[in-house]
Order: C-alpha cells, then structure tokens, then sequence
C-alpha cells in the first residue's frame, strides 16, 4: 500500500512538471498549436500510462514509477532550456542602446598608472564626430581629477593621434571604436600607446522605425529588410566597432523569399547625420553605431531597415558549429587558414566558415568575392537554421549562442518567425547579390585629408539591386 502511496505522489509530481512544461511552452510563442495540442496530448497519455498502474498490486505499479520519474525529469530538462531560451531572446533582442567605451590614451611608456596622475597634463580630442560623448568624457575627467583639464582641440582623429605620438599632447580623448581608424592611418598605432582610463557610455539607437514595445509587428507584416552587420571585433557585442560585413536580407515571408544583397566595405558613401553630406568608407559607419551604418545604406538603396543583427567573427564559429556545421557553394578552389576549399559544395565547421568568410587575396575580384563567400555561408546557416530538426532546438540554441549577437527584434517577434516556420516548414528560396563599384583613392570623412582606398559605387549595380528589392517585396519570384 505504501509503495502506491509514494507511486501515486510521484505521478502527481509528473503532472505538474508537465503542466508546467505545456505553460512554458504556451507562453514562448515560438510553438504552433497543432504542436502544443500534440505534446499535451502526449504528455496526458504519459501520464495516464504512470498513474493507472498505481492502484493495482503488480510489478506494473514499479514500472509506472519508473516511466513517471523518467518523464518528469525530461520535462524538467526540457522547461529549463525552454526559459533559458526565453531569458536570452530577452536579452539579445529588442536592442535599442548602443555603448561607446571613450577612453584617454597616453604613450606606452608613460609613467601615469590612474587618471588622476594626468591632472596637469595636455589633454587632446577631436572634433570632427562624436562630439556628445567626448564632451561627457571631458566632464567624466573633470570630475575625477577634480579640476577643469587643459584640452586642445583637433579636427580629425588621425590628427588627434598623431599630435599624441608627437608629444602635442599627453593625453588624448576618443571613442575606443576609432582605434582601428588609427591602426589604419597611423602606422604602428595600437604598440605606442596604452588605455589610462575607460569609461562605458550608452546611447539610445536613432533607428528609425523602430519597433513598438511588446513587438506584435510581424503578426501583420509580410516582407520587412534586415539589416547583418558583421564586426571583428572582441569584448561586448554591443559595443561600437567597425562593420566589415554588410548584408541586407530583404524578406518576403508569404512568398518565402530572401534577397541577400552585400555591399562591400569600401563603398565611398554619406553617413547621414553624422558626415555632413561628405563620403566615407562604409565600413567606418559602423564606428558611429549600427544606427549609422543602417542609415547610410537606406540612402544608397532608397529602403527602410527596420531590423539589425549584428555578430562578430566568433559568433560565426559558434553558430556554425552548434548547428552541426553547414553546406557551402564554392565558385572558386582556394586554401585559406589552413583549409582548402573546392569549387562546388563543402562542408563546413566552424573554423572552416570563418577561414572561407575572411579570404579575399586568393580573388582577382577581391572584396566583392569575399561578398559573394560571406553571403554564401550565410546562406548555409540560414538553410539549416531552418530545418525542422534545428528548429525543434531551437530553445536550446538559443541558449547557447546568446552572448553572440544582437538584435533591435523583440523576443515575441522572434518566437513568431520560429513559430511560422515550424507551423510550415516551407523551403524558402534564397538569392544572393553583390553591389559592385570601381576602386580609387579619395579623402574620407573620418579619416581626414590623407587619401585612402575607396569604392565608388556603380549606379547600374545599385539600381539592379533596387529593382530586385522591390520584386521581393511585391512577391515576385527572383532568380539570380
């Protein structure tokens, strides 16, 4: 009798581990309902068959414990990766700040060890961007030290960082996102000097359109354009860096359609709002907020972005090897990092994505067909992302990769995509373009006067892209 007492407690506990389970599952949203009426209907059978057994004296009873402690656990296991899940779309989605790390430099060999030892020196910064956050910097400094420092200013960052390495200054203030700038335009930069001090500061995104708060968007919306930026970059996700991968997915969700478009990352455009009409290299948008990079390619391609990933060279590993790695079209055989790649289909870890992403010498096209191989795989991860063994992970996934990316889509816009492509598990058809452009060396905006390799953008390529963008968006079917 005792043993159906205890038999009977356990069975109760696995109905409220399923209950829970079914809750969770329900208020994910990531989960169609002919899904969730199947895994109750389950999860009620399961239980049946554990509890029944519990009132007849028989090794059925044992058995029926056995099956109950069996399925709770699972359940556990499964609840705990599904709110894993959904603390992370939390996290990484809905971004609407960005964070400019400003930072005060001095020579390597500088015997300050904490900003206050800099109180009396000649502070430099520059005035040609960014000129809110180095100002809130200057106030920062201020009040450490407890004085009005002594700053000069310069126009340009390359000029900020030379009159430093000159003995100018002793000090010089800018956003830590300008010191790949320096390594670029300052020979041996990054081995000359050293971070005194760093400060975090965050910035609310100017996207516009940006999403409304609870994020029911794409419940009524079929096609919609995301905007990929890929950065090199370690440390936070969120922080500002240059994006040296620029893709724009153009997305039709009715008629399962996807435009890959690249632009490379020497495209010589405006940044609007921050530029004053004056060109730069896209890339160097990235060093103003993703916010900047979206704007300067809605004004090339006369669109609205109103959703952003970004995801930096690391993630790419992650995600490629977390999802089991993934298949790629070569249109060239090439060795790079130590892989060697074959014209046609390859397999791909994690490693081996990155190596073929990056390459670019082995081309006579160069950037533009490093474009092509990053568009590649990530249509290679996008194809198995979208499998439904992945996506019947996908909580789990989710979990892992977390830390990874971030995106200004909302956690419930996110478990609708999941849930729709779970609902259908449609095969979606994926084409991929490169804006192309002719190479010359021009002064770019956040660089200063000193010419630079730039890519003047080809208006016959841009406005086939255009074209493209807008069959998808009136649901025409596309082809390369």
């Amino acid at each position: 009798m005792k043993n159906h007492i205890v038999g009977k407690l356990i069975c109760v506990i696995q109905l409220i581990c399923s209950l829970t389970l079914f809750g969770i599952l329900w208020m994910s949203g990531m989960i169609p309902d002919t899904y969730l009426a199947v895994i109750g209907i389950v999860l009620l059978v399961l239980f049946a068959v554990s509890f029944a057994p519990q009132f007849f004296k028989s090794k059925a009873s044992a058995i029926g414990m056995a099956l109950s402690i069996m399925v709770s656990a699972v359940t556990i296991f499964s609840a705990f990766w599904m709110l894993k899940a959904d603390n992370v779309m939390s996290k990484v989605g809905g971004a609407v700040y960005k964070t400019d790390h400003m930072i005060v430099a001095v020579k390597k060999n500088d015997a300050a060890a904490e900003l206050k030892d800099a109180e009396n020196y000649r502070f430099g910064r520059q005035t040609t961007a960014d000129q809110d956050n180095t100002d809130l910097m200057i106030q920062k400094i201020n009040h450490i030290v407890g004085k009005e420092i002594n700053v000069s200013d310069y126009p340009t960052v390359r000029e900020l960082g030379q009159a430093l390495l000159n003995g100018e200054i002793e000090a010089a203030v800018y956003n830590g996102a300008f010191d790949s700038l320096l390594e670029e335009v300052l020979e041996d930069y990054g081995s000359q000097v050293k971070v005194l001090y760093q400060y975090g500061i965050d910035t609310r995104l100017q996207t516009e359109n940006e999403p409304e708060q609870g994020g029911a968007e794409l419940e009524n919306q079929d096609t919609f354009s995301l905007y990929i930026s890929g950065v090199d970059a370690s440390g936070p996700i969120a922080v500002t860096s240059r994006s040296d991968v620029n893709i724009i997915a153009t997305v039709n969700t009715k008629t399962k359609q996807i435009l890959l478009t690249t632009t490379p990352r020497d495209y010589y455009v405006p940044i609007p709002d921050v530029s004053k009409g004056q060109r730069d290299k896209l890339t160097h948008a990235g060093i103003y907020g993703v916010d900047a990079s979206m704007a300067a390619l809605e004004s090339v391609y006369g669109i609205d972005l109103r959703y952003y990933v970004k995801v930096n060279f690391t993630s790419l590993v992650k995600i490629v090897d977390i999802i089991g790695g993934i298949d790629v079209n070569s249109e060239y055989e090439f060795s790079s990092g130590g892989y060697s790649f074959h014209k046609g289909i390859n397999h791909l870890d994690g490693d081996a994505a990155l190596a073929f992403s990056r390459e670019r010498y082995s081309f006579a096209a160069g950037d533009n067909q490093r474009g092509k191989n990053q568009e590649a795989v990530l249509t290679g991860i996008i194809k198995k992302a979208m499998s439904p063994a992945i996506l019947k992970n996908a909580g789990r996934l989710l979990a892992q990769v977390g830390d990874s990316f971030e995106t200004n889509m909302t956690s419930k816009e996110m478990a609708q995509l999941i849930q729709m492509q779970l609902d259908d598990g449609a095969q979606w058809n994926i084409v991929s373009v490169n804006a192309i452009g002719e190479g010359g060396k021009e002064a770019c905006f956040s660089s200063g006067s000193k010419l630079y390799y730039v890519m003047w953008p080809d208006n016959v390529s841009v406005e086939a892209i255009k074209y493209k963008m807008q069959q998808v968006f009136n649901g025409e079917i596309i082809a390369e």
